[in-house]
């Protein structure tokens, strides 16, 4: 049976707009955090910063998503201040550098939002989905940006002490989630086509939820809008690794290093495009951008079986 077809989007940013659906679009991760789960502190020195977003914009990145503020579990919230001081710096030296660069911020901060568009950012990706700040909607309506909308079950410092669900509850908890998300934007003004949505893998999702999470992405076309997917380097797949019968002695129960999942990673990248999964938010670039074009050419494979 060949795969579903992609759907095809044209996504609206500021001052440009992105075909999705024909090739997968690869987002870097560019953290300027001292605490984020993965590389956080390895990128406070602006200078290294701005030379890894040149790296991964050589890479093969079509978008870079630049973030101040760790939302690992049990982050401690900062404020859009501190959050503007971090970001500002490397995002108005990059688009010095390369100014052609579609910039992504990573904030629920509706006052980081406004001034990382003003500054020349083209989208604001919101993990809360519009829901921790009620002045972002609006912010982002009148900025005329591109929208990401992610998922998040509670805040970070809920995650660890949450009930799990049922499979089919927990997808049914996040496209209802998805949908108050897009009703909000909409009732602010945002039209459709600037929004993409993200289940947000790890969100408040633990362990094997985020495997019903994959199995039941197809499932969240039926809200009509574009889907991002962020799984790189997420915990479940090191406790995947580690569980597992065939490499119990390559890791004998040590948790996988954040660089030892990149194939891990790879694997569930290209489950989510063959899902139909338009965006990839990766701090591997390159692994990720060369998978991704050959997870695009099965789906253009089983697009050509469906037409015979």
């Amino acid at each position: 049976m060949p795969f579903a077809p992609r759907p095809h989007f044209l996504w609206q940013l500021r001052t440009r707009s992105v075909q999705l659906g024909v090739n997968t679009v690869v987002m870097g991760i560019l953290n300027l955090t001292p605490d984020s789960f993965s590389d956080g502190g390895d990128f406070l020195d602006p200078e290294k910063a701005i030379a890894h977003a040149l790296q991964m914009l050589d890479e093969g990145a079509q978008i870079l998503d630049i973030g101040g503020e760790s939302t690992r579990p049990n982050a401690s919230p900062i404020t859009a201040d501190e959050e503007l001081s971090r970001v500002l710096p490397v995002l108005t030296a990059i688009l010095k550098s390369r100014p052609e660069t579609i910039l992504s911020i990573d904030t629920y901060h509706a006052a980081t939002a406004r001034a990382a568009i003003e500054a020349g950012a083209e989208i604001v990706n919101d993990v809360s989905g519009h829901s921790w700040d009620p002045a972002m909607s609006l912010t982002c309506k009148d900025l005329s940006c591109g929208v990401i909308l992610m998922h998040t079950r509670g805040t970070p410092q809920q995650w660890r002490d949450q009930p799990s669900l049922a499979p089919k509850d927990l997808i049914q908890s996040i496209f209802n989630g998805l949908r108050q998300s897009l009703n909000t934007a909409h009732t602010a003004g945002i039209p459709p086509q600037r929004i993409v949505l993200d289940p947000g893998f790890s969100f408040g999702k633990r362990g094997a939820e985020n495997y019903a999470l994959h199995a039941g992405l197809d499932l969240f076309h039926q809200l009509g809008t574009p889907l991002l997917t962020g799984t790189s380097r997420k915990g479940y797949l090191a406790q995947t690794l580690t569980a597992s019968p065939t490499l119990a002695i390559r890791y004998a129960e040590n948790t996988p290093s954040l660089t030892s999942r990149m194939h891990a990673t790879l694997a569930s990248n290209v489950a989510n495009i063959l899902a139909g999964a338009h965006i990839l938010r990766v701090h591997d670039v390159r692994p990720a951008a060369e998978s991704a074009a050959i997870a695009d050419a099965i789906l253009a494979a089983s697009a050509e079986l469906r037409l015979r």
